[in-house]
């Protein structure tokens, strides 16, 4: 069983209270001094999901509704999910969109049926009415229902689900309640899973609402506890984390430990994402943003952010250099203000350090590809330099046949074989160790496999 990564006094602070250090403006690459609500009036959002312009996709607990938010503007309904029996914790759930949505449009979703299901569905937001049920008959209750989806970087779909109330799940491997589940896009059993002819991924589950991976595959999960201890944990295939028979650290060979955990008051954490060196966890009744710092997979102190928000459910990190965290205020168990449920951004902290003066680099990143094309997000741009920037350009080269179908948070012109990439007016100016990010699409020649090269910023 693996040691015990947090020391012992850390957590007897943390259960007291005390453990968690006083937050500062700048944690892990974000600057919370700056957090600023961008999107208001959403009804109970539940997860978070980016397309590849650079806009989320938000689903709606109790509505039953997709609704499509862009920072400054009012969020519109796109979808609604059929046949979502919203009541306590249960209702439309998680939300993915497909790592090939520029070529194949799909958007998952987990929601609780009328049917007395948990399931999971795809569809197109061409045609939201016509839903594909991939994957159906995970228990439901009004407490326990997990819900939290997310595509790996293996691009399969896992799903976390909960035990539904009933502790004996957890255990159960012909149960899919109480594990976090690894299928194909089509909602197959795919080839890889511990269990030969299953989907079960872990097990030994409460109630995960939270996915994240790090950079080098990593997986990591937040966890429900029932009235002790909440968790991070580690995720390994075949692992069993404990429940009902472990709750926090259980020093039991046969389950493995969590890597991080808190007191129910603290936390109860739902949503979990990873971004610059660190993991953060969404509170619930602890009503705050937990930043995990993480060296090679082992967790340093946790540090506590935006707390004035009240009751925090999803985060993700954006395509647009920003952490994105929604409230759940509206939930039952909140106390809302006029613009709840809102959406808060927080933007990338500056380094007043760097490079010459007007230095800035660009670093680009293979979203997904096809046989005929690809998606290229994000391209980084960076002020490495010791002055502010007011306006940039990035220059790359495209192989022969490529054609740019598609730009967002960047005005892209193609002359030849050079791409040319400028600022819009909202992203010019960036200050010394300020970062921001732009994508595009484009399509190549079938058996075509060349990417775009030599990124230039000026």
């Amino acid at each position: 069983m693996r040691a015990r990564l947090i020391p012992v006094l850390v957590l007897a602070l943390l259960a007291l209270g005390l453990g968690a250090p006083a937050a500062s403006g700048a944690q892990a690459g974000f600057d919370f001094s700056r957090a600023e609500v961008s999107v208001t009036g959403l009804q109970v959002p539940w997860a978070i999901g980016f397309l590849p312009d650079g806009g989320a996709l938000v689903s709606e607990r109790n509505t039953g509704r997709i609704m499509q938010v862009r920072p400054g503007q009012a969020p519109s309904p796109v979808a609604t999910i059929s046949g979502v029996r919203a009541s306590g914790e249960s209702g439309l759930l998680g939300i993915a969109v497909s790592p090939s949505y520029a070529q194949d449009g799909w958007v998952y979703a987990y929601f609780t049926s009328t049917a007395g299901d948990n399931r999971l569905v795809r569809l197109r937001l061409t045609a939201p009415q016509t839903q594909e049920v991939l994957f159906s008959g995970v228990p439901s209750a009004t407490i326990h229902d997990g819900g939290r989806i997310a595509f790996g970087p293996d691009g399969m779909l896992y799903v976390a689900t909960g035990d539904a109330g009933t502790t004996s799940n957890a255990q159960n491997l012909n149960s899919p309640a109480g594990k976090i589940l690894r299928m194909t896009p089509e909602g197959g059993v795919p080839s890889g899973n511990p269990f030969p002819g299953s989907r079960v991924w872990s097990y030994g589950h409460r109630n995960v609402q939270g996915l994240a991976w790090d950079e080098a595959g990593r997986m990591y999960a937040s966890e429900f506890g029932q009235n002790t201890w909440d968790e991070i944990n580690r995720i390994v295939a075949g692992g069993n984390y404990g429940w009902p028979v472990c709750e926090g650290t259980c020093g039991n060979g046969s389950y493995r430990d969590p890597i991080v955990t808190w007191s129910t008051a603290e936390s109860s954490p739902s949503g979990l994402a990873y971004a610059d060196g660190a993991l953060y966890a969404a509170a619930l009744r602890g009503q705050r943003l937990w930043a995990i710092p993480l060296t090679d997979g082992t967790p340093g102190t946790p540090v506590a952010q935006l707390r004035s928000y009240g009751r925090l459910r999803a985060v993700a990190a954006g395509p647009d250099g920003h952490l994105w965290v929604s409230t759940s205020n509206r939930d039952g168990r909140g106390t809302p203000v006029a613009q709840d449920d809102r959406i808060i951004r927080v933007p990338q902290a500056t380094d007043e350090g760097g490079g010459p003066s007007g230095a800035c680099t660009a670093t680009a990143t293979t979203q997904t590809q096809w046989s005929t094309g690809y998606v290229i997000q994000p391209v980084t741009v960076t002020n490495d330099g010791t002055a502010p920037l007011t306006a940039w350009t990035v220059t790359f080269s495209l192989p022969p046949g490529h054609t740019v179908t598609g730009s967002w948070n960047a005005a892209l012109t193609v002359s030849g074989q050079t791409a040319t990439a400028r600022n819009t007016t909202h992203n010019g100016t960036l200050a010394a160790g300020q970062r921001t990010t732009f994508g595009f699409q484009a399509t190549r020649p079938a058996g075509d496999t060349g990417l775009p090269t030599a990124y230039q910023c000026s």
